[in-house]
């Protein structure tokens, strides 16, 4: 099946400089595209590269050389704040950690995206209620995060992650904090979104977990050693 590009990358490398000078490189002359409607699961062992990788897709860091396109637009010399207005219209991020504010009600923390994308606060409880519904949580709008189990956190963070109906879901290990039986009901979710045409792109170093995905990218030493469909 093809897919039209909506990023892809194109020989990018990326290297950190260590305490003692020395250049690490995380990444190495990576060429990959991701097509819209894709669920694909980027996978490697600790330290091949997967989250530096997910870090340039989602336009939270850039590339020290190559080039990166988002819908056919070459973003790879955008200004910070250029990206941030990408990462808030255009990106929905699933993190292991679900970085939700722990004092705060599900409800203001799902609305939290679209306060920085300037939405009025009645369409924000409105849209925020109807993730939440979709999510199957609804019913725990106005409990503290810190109230629920970590399958429902999940959850809200997916609803999270939605409400600004995104282009792509990027999700870093989202089931690691999670019990079996629930992570692989959160794989549910997200597959059931990949069907509904979101593009979803999961970084898993677990082979269950990546069997959800239609494509899986492996990485080793920062290189992509194979890119199979299923």
């Amino acid at each position: 099946m093809k897919h039209t590009p909506l990023i892809r990358l194109e020989r990018v490398s990326k290297h950190y400089i260590l305490e003692n000078g020395d250049r690490y490189p995380a990444l190495t002359d990576i060429t990959l595209t991701i097509g819209q409607g894709e669920f694909a699961a980027i996978m490697g062992p600790s330290g091949s590269g997967k989250s530096t990788l997910m870090h340039i897709l989602g336009a939270l860091d850039t590339a020290s050389s190559g080039c990166q396109f988002f819908r056919d637009r070459d973003i790879s010399a955008y200004s910070p704040n250029q990206l941030a207005e990408i990462r808030n219209r255009d990106i929905g991020f699933v993190f292991q950690s679900f970085n939700l504010l722990p004092r705060t009600s599900v409800l203001k923390n799902v609305e939290r995206p679209m306060v920085y994308g300037g939405i009025e606060k009645n369409e924000r409880r409105q849209r925020a209620l109807e993730m939440l519904a979709l999510m199957k949580i609804a019913d725990k709008a106005e409990s503290m995060s810190n109230r629920l189990s970590g399958g429902q956190v999940q959850r809200v963070a997916i609803a999270r992650a939605l409400v600004m109906d995104p282009a792509i879901i990027l999700a870093d290990e989202p089931t690691g904090n999670l019990d079996t039986k629930t992570a692989h009901e959160i794989m549910e979710f997200i597959k059931e979104l990949n069907k509904k045409g979101k593009t979803i792109v999961v970084i898993t170093h677990e082979e269950d977990i990546a069997r959800y995905a239609h494509r899986q990218i492996r990485l080793l030493d920062g290189r992509v050693v194979s890119d199979t469909h299923t």
